[in-house]
């Protein structure tokens, strides 16, 4: 295949693959397409040990960063939970989960576990210059902001050092502030997509986005695991397309095999926009623990990152105690198609399949004897 992405990336298939599954990101790198790692959920640490695993494939990858404009700063060297997440909210979740009957966390493990995870979440822009450093140590092709506008300096150093740089947006105005500060391409994210979205739907968003970039390529995003919404998306105008949902149904997914199953089982309309993971729009699965923040006298949601820290315990206590119930992650509404265990290598195979038959249909609709109109 060739589009404008693919030769600015020297890639054979222009299908991008975000996941914080290392294996992932080198499986459909491997296949001709790049993959890119979500890098918010690790340390600094963690992200180091990552990247030189795919240094060691010998794949082209890139990393994904959020970068918002509006959070709360923990502090340089991050305080603990306790710290800085208001005593009321702790004491809501907590409430929740002990009425339900899952069990509490060890008295004697507790606040390790919590602050464990707690040094993995990274939301700040001061979070993300310390990845930012990590990851341009490493051969990465291309950066990805996620949310928020990256400084134009920070922008022009990474495009100096030859690493492309993209940034996901949501509607017009967001593309008009990206390409502003120079990125090389945009990530159109129709409200379909997991994770932080807006609201304009895929189908809506794509042209509007396209005929905004220019020359600047455009990638759609937002409710894509199929071949045939590739053809849909290329048909729109982008360059390619970029899929993040469709792999956590895969074997190689980071998700537990219980919450794999919950997906397997779900429908797309379970995949419901919720402020109550990180504190901003967010598509994830349907829970209990989603519902809870839609109920009468819930608390109003904190700001990046102190929604994300809030969550851990009750996500720990969810998972430990296999209330499946009450567990949930972002996802987007493909899910109601992931309908049981399968290889990321399978994903792009029958992706690649499907879109070469929409391909042929479309082309069968089109009658080539008919003589031209003068």
């Amino acid at each position: 295949m060739k589009t404008p992405i693919t030769e600015m990336l020297g890639i054979d298939i222009p299908l991008f693959a975000f996941s914080h599954c290392r294996n992932v990101v080198a499986e459909v790198s491997r296949a001709g397409g790049m993959g890119v790692l979500g890098a918010s959920g690790f340390s600094a640490a963690r992200l180091e040990q990552e990247l030189r695993w795919l240094d060691a494939q010998g794949v082209a990858y890139g990393v994904d960063l959020l970068i918002p404009q509006t959070h709360k700063d923990v502090g340089a060297h991050k305080l603990s939970v306790a710290e800085v997440v208001p005593g009321a909210h702790r004491e809501f979740v907590n409430r929740l989960l002990d009425e339900a009957g899952v069990p509490k966390l060890p008295d004697t493990e507790r606040e390790r576990l919590i602050e464990d995870e707690a040094r993995e979440i990274n939301m700040t822009p001061r979070e993300a210059h310390e990845l930012l450093e990590v990851a341009t140590a490493h051969p990465i092709k291309l950066m990805v902001n996620a949310l928020g506008v990256p400084p134009k300096e920070t922008v022009q150093q990474l495009k100096s050092r030859g690493i492309r740089v993209g940034s996901l947006v949501g509607s017009s105005a967001h593309a008009r502030s990206q390409l502003e500060v120079g990125v090389d391409l945009l990530v159109a994210q129709g409200s379909e997509a997991g994770g932080h979205t807006g609201t304009i739907t895929s189908m809506v968003l794509w042209p509007q986005i396209v005929d905004l970039a220019g020359n600047v390529p455009v990638l759609a995003a937002g409710g894509i695991g199929r071949g045939r919404q590739m053809a849909a998306a290329l048909a729109l105008g982008a360059a390619g397309v970029w899929c993040g949902s469709i792999w956590l149904g895969t074997t190689e997914s980071e998700l537990d095999p219980e919450l794999r199953q919950r997906f397997y089982e779900a429908r797309a309309e379970d995949a419901v926009q919720t402020r109550s993971l990180t504190g901003k729009p967010c598509r994830a699965l349907r829970s209990l623990y989603t519902e809870a923040w839609e109920q009468p006298g819930a608390p109003a949601t904190l700001p990046m990152p102190l929604q994300t820290l809030l969550w851990l315990e009750p996500r720990l206590r969810a998972q430990r105690a296999h209330a499946r119930d009450w567990m949930t992650y972002p996802v987007g509404q493909i899910v109601g198609d992931l309908r049981g265990p399968t290889t990321t290598r399978a994903v792009v195979q029958g992706m690649l399949e499907e879109f070469v038959e929409s391909i042929e249909r479309l082309n069968a609709c089109i009658d080539t004897d008919v003589e031209p109109r003068p």
